[in-house]
């Protein structure tokens, strides 16, 4: 057994929970948006293309969400790396790579399970906005053991 090691990941059900209440935010926002989850190791696990969301803000949204499995939001990552011209010159330029608000790890008792990643709206604001509405689903999301 010290070969394995017991993790948690964002269930299906959970993950079209949370897109299902990131478009609800979206529609009374009069916005539209792609959301993305991802679990832990960086797979789709649940998505949603909103009417009228654009096409290249697809890939935008499962990157903000892939970019957020470092463990922080998208633009707390922005502002980590902004403050260094190497990092700033070269993380972005990496596949997956989102440094811009959007994003956010989803995290039960402090572990990483997934992540989720929206664009499309107007602003970052309502992106942020959007995520945060499903990221409010999280409490108790974590099975007792």
């Amino acid at each position: 057994m010290a070969n394995l090691v017991k993790k948690h990941s964002i269930s299906s059900e959970l993950a079209q929970r949370m897109v299902n209440a990131a478009v609800a935010k979206a529609t009374e926002l009069s916005v539209s948006e792609n959301v993305a989850i991802l679990d832990d190791g960086g797979n789709l696990k649940a998505f949603s293309r909103m009417d009228g969301a654009s096409v290249p803000t697809i890939e935008i949204a499962q990157n903000k969400a892939y970019t957020a499995l470092f463990g922080v939001s998208t633009q707390e990552f922005f502002d980590f790396i902004q403050g260094d011209p190497s990092l700033l010159a070269g993380i972005p330029t990496l596949p997956r790579v989102a440094a811009w608000g959007g994003g956010f790890p989803i995290k039960v008792n402090g572990e990483v399970v997934g992540a989720i990643g929206l664009s499309g709206a107007l602003t970052v604001q309502n992106d942020e906005e959007c995520a945060k509405a499903a990221l409010a689903l999280i409490s108790d999301a974590m099975p007792a053991d």
